[in-house]
């Protein structure tokens, strides 16, 4: 597989690997071996970053969009991370309020859902 799709199933940001890494092809079983025995370089990387910007998204407790609404586009690492939940910009609270909101209404649609395909499935009773 190529580089890119590794890094990505490693949860790694590609430019931070690695020139070996960054240059060949990875196979399956050689993907598995990092991933059951991961060599120092990575575990460094998975601790202190830098990270993805889905990984950054995650760790911040908001969306890509709320990365990109900020302004952020490179990746960060551990350090930048946790500066930023310490001081609690204006943003990121506003961003992370936004996103309790996105996945209580993700709840509220998916309980719907449910409670009509239940009502669908129930044999109809005859209250007669």
């Amino acid at each position: 597989m190529k580089p890119a799709t590794a890094a990505k199933k490693l949860d790694v940001y590609l430019p931070a690997t690695p020139a070996e890494f960054q240059q060949g092809t990875i196979t399956r079983s050689e993907l598995a071996e990092l991933q059951a025995d991961p060599p120092e370089w990575l575990r460094t990387l998975r601790a202190d970053g830098p990270h993805p910007k889905n990984l950054v998204a995650a760790r911040l407790g908001i969306s890509n969009s709320g990365l990109s609404r900020a302004g952020i586009t490179d990746a960060l690492t551990t350090a930048q991370i946790n500066d930023l939940l310490a001081e609690m910009p204006e943003w990121l609270a506003a961003e992370r309020a936004t996103q309790v909101e996105v996945r209580r209404e993700e709840r509220r649609v998916k309980s719907l859902h449910a409670d009509r395909r239940r009502a669908l499935e129930e044999p109809e009773t005859d209250e007669s």
